[in-house]
């Protein structure tokens, strides 16, 4: 019997706070999973990166590398042979606290 997941799906499991979400994909896994009102996935991993899809839109990065996508920061946390660790941020950056 398979349990059913709160906010993650088949090939991915999620740890998410008021504005930030760790999404830990499955390597060789299509999956996605729709945060903060957008869906991500991982489009594909490479041995030093990896492209991951934010609502709709692509981009490349290297571990600890963040990009700004679709009003998100995304970064690349960890990327092993079995899995890549995506943290996605809304509104990404600007805001110091």
């Amino acid at each position: 019997m398979v349990p059913l997941a709160g906010c993650g799906g088949e090939g991915t499991s999620t740890r998410c706070s008021l504005s930030a979400c760790t999404v830990t994909f499955e390597r060789g896994v299509d999956a996605n999973i729709s945060i903060f009102g957008a869906e991500l996935r991982l489009v594909g991993a490479g041995d030093n990166q990896a492209t991951v899809e934010v609502a709709g839109q692509q981009v490349q990065l290297q571990v600890d590398q963040a990009a700004q996508v679709g009003g998100f920061e995304v970064r690349l946390t960890q990327l092993t042979d079995q899995q890549a660790v995506v943290q996605v941020t809304q509104g990404g950056g600007g805001e110091g606290g």
